[in-house]
């Protein structure tokens, strides 16, 4: 079978860190597949793709409805011999479906949903999302699985696959020690945020929780380092930790390469999203043996059993956050509980390899109907 992974994203997350997991897990596995990804051209994705010497069509896409995308779509299923194409984000199935549109010739679609966003009710989401090409919708959660069948006339083809990640290139090694880099004192609690600077990741929470250990509670003795991309966002939140007086207390290191390299060297990992699927960096945590403190949306719960495996708050309560760093902190046996349960859930049913064992035999049944 040859497989057409295509991705409209331009910058790098976790999406495409499932695509380049499946990608590899697929070619290791040594399956009857062949593989190739069609992205953006001089795209962060592409450039990592290019390094990683992944199969990689790249396609120009300057604004939102390119046509040189779209008409290399077409001309790569076609001089490709592409039997599946699997699409991994909205962006890719809406210029899919318009290349399908006015070609009619496409291979039958699967498309990942990956956020808890539900499916906007304008008639021509509906009808994209509803595409008569798209055999099945692969939710990272069950919480996105129940959203998307809100909006899918079908759904008997929804399902559910939880991504993995890939135990083989996980490493401690990185360019630099943080606390040496950043000068962060050795007697400091270092805790962790790897995210990108968008609503989704909530990261004025993050401040919020710093505000309320560091200006009410008065424990000077933590640090926090929040790892991603910066944004148009990052002026405000810049200006939020100069209103709280807290610089001496976070450091926004702005984009790393690797940067889940970096999460053994944090004390605890901290996330406080507004929405996620099913992020991948809690299961990087959960590997790194590092304990974690989240807010609940979306498929976060179905990971995290509150008080068992980590702790969870509900979404905006800085204060539960707060009260939740302190005690995890301060209670030695209730960290290394945390620890060993979630390192023992992720061995034993969260690895890539799984994830595309039960992708691929998606494809296969898939293609034994043709």
């Amino acid at each position: 079978m040859v497989i057409l992974h295509v991705s409209g994203v331009s910058n790098w997350g976790g999406g495409e860190n499932h695509i380049e997991n499946l990608y590899y897990e697929l070619e290791q596995a040594n399956l009857d597949v062949k593989q190739y990804i069609f992205c953006v051209q001089d795209s962060v994705f592409h450039k990592r793709l290019i390094q990683k010497n992944y199969a990689c069509i790249p396609a120009p896409l300057d604004f939102k409805i390119d046509p040189r995308y779209i008409f290399k779509l077409i001309r790569t299923c076609r001089s490709k011999n592409i039997d599946l194409i699997h699409l991994h984000d909205p962006t890719a199935l809406t210029l899919s479906v318009i290349a399908d549109r006015i070609s009619n010739s496409l291979p039958p679609f699967i498309f990942s949903k990956k956020t808890v966003f539900e499916i906007k009710q304008r008639k021509s989401t509906l009808f994209k999302y509803n595409y008569k090409k798209i055999e099945k919708y692969i939710c990272v959660s069950k919480a996105v699985a129940e959203v998307t069948a809100k909006n899918i006339e079908d759904t008997s083809k929804i399902m559910t696959i939880y991504n993995g990640i890939r135990f083989s290139n996980k490493t401690d090694v990185t360019d630099f020690k943080l606390r040496e880099q950043y000068l962060i004192p050795e007697n400091k609690i270092i805790v962790g945020n790897i995210g990108n600077h968008i609503r989704a990741k909530n990261l004025l929470t993050f401040l919020n929780v710093i505000d309320d250990i560091v200006n009410t509670k008065k424990l000077p003795h933590f640090h926090f380092v929040q790892i991603g991309n910066f944004t148009k966002k990052t002026d405000e939140y810049v200006e939020k930790v100069k209103e709280l007086k807290l610089e001496d207390y976070i450091t926004f290191t702005g984009f790393i390469d690797n940067a889940s390299n970096y999460i053994p060297q944090f004390d605890v990992f901290m996330l406080t999203s507004q929405s996620e699927g099913l992020p991948q960096v809690i299961n990087e945590a959960f590997y790194f043996k590092i304990p974690v403190i989240s807010t609940n949306p979306g498929g976060i719960p179905e990971i995290i059993e509150h008080g068992v495996n980590g702790f969870l708050s509900q979404v905006n309560d800085y204060k539960t956050l707060s009260d939740n760093l302190v005690n995890l902190t301060t209670d030695e046996e209730l960290k290394h509980q945390f620890i060993e349960k979630s390192h023992a859930q992720i061995i034993n049913g969260f690895s890539s390899e799984i994830m595309a064992q039960k992708t691929f035999d998606v494809y296969k049944t898939i293609l034994d109907k043709k």
